[in-house]
């Protein structure tokens, strides 16, 4: 936004665009080698802790010899984008701006493909720094259709993941979100009713609402992203991709009695769709 090559002066520049001066010369630190370290430990704690907050998850790190504080929990947490899971006032980070919509899965039957699609946001440490990533998983099957990597928290890579699972598997009836600022944007819903597609959202604080996403990222940290460092943003999309694909074709899911998400995906999707 700021050209520093222009015959107008930065300071010039501020005024007109009506940023303060410190913004244009501010220049972002990244993360360090303890912060990082700690952002790991605290997103292995809320996995198996969901409903520690930033109280608890500072005394689970205490007990376990890191003298950390409160404040410090807090700040990584939101750098993280991840919070404790239950019932309470103000839960959500949305936009206060952006339309809630009902939650329509409860007591829905789902008995098929592209019935309800759902996706939510995980955090994704690497050997030095982090990446955010995105899925679309189709709620019957529980097949990964679509996914993207990014490492700030913005609406685009989720809007991309989408239109890619549409491209390539058509649309679903439902779609079912968290109350997350990226998917209650005007462009995320936006791209739902152009194609006339329902959009359910959890309840505040109610990850039960979309577990079958939480469990995914529960098999894919344990099984993929916790046994790794990445090096680079490179080598974590390559390894993510390759056990993504492994999750779909050739992982065993217990609720398919041993039958993968591929197997009961395109098992259930109408016959004119196999041949199209």
């Amino acid at each position: 936004m700021i050209d520093r090559t222009h015959k107008l002066s930065v300071v010039r520049q501020c005024e007109i665009l009506e940023l303060a001066r410190s913004t244009a010369y501010y220049t972002p630190k990244p993360t360090s080698v303890e912060d990082l370290a700690l952002m790991r430990r605290i997103d292995e704690l809320h996995l198996e802790y969901p409903f520690a907050g930033s109280r608890m998850l500072r005394d689970l790190l205490r007990n376990e010899g890191q003298p950390v504080g409160r404040k410090r929990v807090r700040r990584l947490m939101r750098q993280m984008g991840i919070e404790a899971l239950y019932r309470k006032p103000n839960t959500s980070r949305r936009h206060a701006a952006h339309p809630i919509y009902p939650y329509l899965l409860r007591s829905l039957s789902i008995e098929r493909p592209n019935h309800v699609w759902a996706t939510d946001i995980t955090y994704i440490p690497m050997r030095r720094g982090f990446v955010y990533l995105v899925a679309i998983v189709d709620w019957y099957s529980r097949r990964v259709l679509a996914w993207r990597l990014s490492n700030t928290l913005t609406t685009d890579f989720c809007i991309e993941a989408l239109e890619e699972a549409i491209t390539r598997y058509g649309t679903p009836e439902i779609f079912n979100t968290d109350q997350g600022s990226q998917f209650t944007s005007a462009e995320f819903t936006g791209a739902l009713k152009t194609r006339n597609i329902r959009i359910s959202m959890d309840g505040k604080g109610c990850w039960r609402d979309n577990v079958f996403v939480e469990r995914l990222w529960r098999t894919i940290k344990y099984e993929e992203v916790y046994l790794k460092a990445y090096d680079s943003v490179s080598q974590a999309k390559a390894s993510l991709g390759q056990f993504i694909t492994f999750y779909n074709s050739r992982r065993p899911h217990q609720t398919f009695a041993g039958k993968t998400p591929d197997m009961i995906y395109f098992a259930g999707l109408p016959q004119e769709t196999l041949a199209a």
